[in-house]
Parts: structure tokens; C-alpha cells; sequence
């Protein structure tokens, strides 16, 4: 698993719940050290034995705590270069979506050893959509779940969503655009301003 990943993981629970949280899932995951590097490439069974000893040390599923950190990749302030990243798929919500097809390209752009699974929308209706994401990355659909959620309240824009299960080997998450146009969306430019 590549250390941003798992890098992602350890800024999330410590903003979240704490850096006691954090010792306590890394000593029970038995790591042998804190904290992760995120150039490095780590053994996937680490990623797992965290995420077990998180899920355990917080009596929540792994599902719900993905998402969670989907969330957490978007809204936190640490996060701002990821959000960017995601805000340059397009002006409205629906340009997003539609962007999501090449996701995994633009992250490569951006990180030439990182490798996210694929992701393929599928327009419905004008105003619902399925997103398949394809396998590689374990708890990824859920992680995009939460994505989705804050991308979608970035944007100002009012979506349901939910996770329905499989199609053949891809994770499909049902997306239903209640309102585009629903709140006024964080502020973003294009360009990045020193302050």
C-alpha cells in the first residue's frame, strides 16, 4: 500500500480522534513504529491489521469509517492540495461527476507510483447516475462514498447517495442529484494564492 494511503489513514484518526487513538491502533496493529512515510510502499496486511485495530478500538464498521475518511480528504484544511486536485474535474457538481473517469490518471499526474482503482459513470437520467469502481483498493467504494458527500456539498449541490452492492467485479454507488444549485459552495479559484 503506498504511504500516502496509509499516511492519509494516520492524519485522519488523529485529527479525528486523537493521537491517543492513533497510539493505541498502531500498537494494537503491532506495527512497531508511529508513524507512516508517505513515499514508501508499505505491506497491504499493515493497512488491514490498522484499519481492524481502528474499526476495533472505535466499535464502528470499516464501511462507515471510510467514508468518514472520504470526507475527511475533502473538508480538512491538511487536505486543501486533494480537494484542488478533485475541484479541477469541473465548475458544477455534474462536471465533477463526469470527471471521475479519469481520476486515477490525474492522481498518477500527481503522484507517479500511486495507483487508484478505475472508476466509470453511468448516466441514468439527467439526474442520477451509478459510479463503478472497479477492484484494487479494498474499502475504496466507501472511501469514494464519503468523497462524493463533501464533493457534492463543495459544490453546493444537494445529492443522495448510496452503496448498492456489486455489478461483476466493480462496487456501484448510486448518485441521485437532488439539486444542483442547492447552497452556495465553498470558495475555489483555479489558482493557488500564497498567503
Amino acid at each position: 500500500m503506498h504511504g500516502l494511503i496509509n499516511r492519509a489513514v494516520q492524519s485522519f484518526v488523529c485529527a479525528t480522534y486523537g493521537q491517543s487513538c492513533w497510539l493505541r491502533v498502531t500498537e494494537a496493529a503491532e506495527l512497531g513504529f508511529v508513524e507512516f512515510e508517505a513515499m514508501l510502499v508499505y505491506d497491504d496486511d499493515m493497512t488491514v491489521r490498522v484499519l481492524d485495530a481502528l474499526c476495533a478500538d472505535l466499535s464502528r464498521p470499516r464501511a462507515e469509517i471510510l467514508e468518514d475518511l472520504g470526507t475527511y480528504l475533502v473538508s480538512h484544511p491538511n487536505m486543501e492540495d486533494l480537494r484542488r486536485l478533485l475541484r479541477f474535474g469541473g465548475v458544477t457538481y455534474v462536471e465533477f461527476l463526469h470527471s471521475l473517469d479519469d481520476l486515477s490518471d490525474r492522481v498518477r499526474l500527481a503522484v507517479s507510483d500511486l495507483s487508484l482503482p478505475a472508476l466509470e459513470l453511468r448516466e441514468i437520467a439527467p439526474t442520477e447516475y451509478q459510479l463503478f469502481c472497479h477492484p484494487g483498493l479494498p474499502g475504496y467504494s466507501s472511501v469514494m462514498v464519503g468523497v462524493l458527500r463533501a464533493m457534492a456539498d463543495d459544490y453546493g449541490a444537494l445529492a443522495m447517495l448510496s452503496h448498492d452492492g456489486q455489478e461483476g467485479e466493480a462496487e456501484v454507488i448510486s448518485i441521485v442529484l437532488v439539486e444542483s444549485a442547492f447552497a452556495e459552495g465553498r470558495h475555489f479559484d483555479l489558482g493557488a494564492r500564497k498567503t
